[in-house]
């Protein structure tokens, strides 16, 4: 799976990045040449009249599932140590956090991952947002919000060695195994989503579709070999946008203090694909902001998402794929939860919220 040459020259931490990377290139690409965005799906859903973004978002989960319950099925992936399932699900975290974050998402323009991928193609605007959401998130995740944040919704370990996720849970009604009913619903979302004349008539959305799904899998892939195989306590990941900032900007200032992690390499993957992907485009331009209250709606708006995925445990990559591509309960609420929050922020954007007559 890694090249022995790379297992005998790199550390785990080296190694860890370096999976991060990969899979952070495939999604620069992916939202770069595919414009494969959670706000532009809805944007596009809401007011476009299309749903082949939506469709293509839809895919792929459904082949990160299918991916990641051939990696259990195989014994090369024991979904109990990844965070999504080994913490015990709040469902008020989950439908909260992920209001916030859909609706700062709205005010800001784009979500963590979006602006990496917009910061690769010269937009220096995405750059304040990801300075601003990064730190918001460390402000509630360890910083003088922790207290408060810890207080209200207080993320307890699952003592059982037995992951509890949908998986699991149907698993136990049915009598089938683990990875045949995650290979089901994957099977069954993935039909749905390509079940489209949109679909059929590009089908190059399913190609983005799966390359994304194979930068989520290739995180799980590889950070649970480096964890099988390696000396240093490797935690078992995939991608994710919102903490993963905040790590990356105290990396950028400590590096010689703190090892590089799987985050960081998703962060810098993320922002040199889409780099090259604006190039191939021929999109790269340097941008800023001209209009003060516009900036100042997209800061208010990456704090809020800062804040949201932290009690959400996760933004539009870290529950809407990877956490969903294991069937973790909290995944399918709180991409619900922010596609909600969303919707509400657009409809202030576009419409105000008038008084009905």
């Amino acid at each position: 799976m890694i090249p022995a040459f790379a297992t005998d020259h790199l550390s785990d931490a080296h190694l860890t990045a370096l999976v991060g990377l990969f899979g952070g290139i495939l999604l620069g690409l992916a939202a770069r040449l595919g414009r494969f965005c959670t706000l532009g799906a809805i944007e596009d859903l809401l007011y476009g009249g299309s749903s082949l973004r939506m469709r293509t978002w839809g895919m792929a989960i459904g082949l990160s599932i299918l991916g990641s319950f051939s990696l259990i099925a195989f014994g090369w992936l024991d979904p109990v140590q990844s965070q999504y399932l080994a913490v015990r699900w709040m469902p008020m975290a989950s439908i909260l956090g992920g209001l916030m974050f859909g609706y700062g998402m709205a005010l800001s323009g784009m979500c963590g991952y979006g602006a990496i991928a917009r910061l690769g193609g010269g937009d220096l605007r995405s750059f304040v947002i990801v300075l601003v959401m990064g730190v918001s998130t460390y402000v509630v995740l360890t910083g003088p919000l922790a207290p408060l944040r810890d207080a209200v919704f207080h993320q307890e370990e699952i003592t059982s060695h037995t992951a509890q996720g949908l998986a699991q849970q149907l698993s136990a009604i049915t009598g089938l195994s683990v990875p045949a009913v995650g290979l089901i619903i994957g099977t069954l979302i993935l039909a749905f989503s390509a079940k489209s004349r949109e679909v059929i008539a590009t089908p190059s959305s399913i190609g983005w579709a799966a390359l994304v799904a194979l930068a989520v899998i290739s995180g799980w892939a590889g950070t649970s070999y480096i964890a099988r195989t390696g000396f240093d306590a490797v935690p078992v990941v995939s991608h994710s946008f919102s903490a993963p900032l905040g790590e990356t900007i105290l990396w950028t200032m400590t590096g010689s203090l703190r090892p590089l992690s799987f985050a960081v390499g998703s962060v810098a993957g993320v922002w040199f694909g889409a780099f090259i992907g604006s190039l191939l485009k021929g999109h790269f331009r340097w941008e800023a902001c001209d209009d003060p209250r516009e900036l100042r709606r997209q800061i208010i708006g990456a704090a809020i998402m800062g804040a949201g995925a932290v009690i959400a445990m996760g933004c539009t990559v870290g529950q809407g794929l990877s956490a969903f591509s294991l069937l973790a309960v909290s995944a399918p609420v709180t991409f619900v939860a922010i596609l909600v929050g969303a919707a509400i922020g657009l409809r202030q954007l576009i419409e105000g919220f008038r008084r009905a007559t």
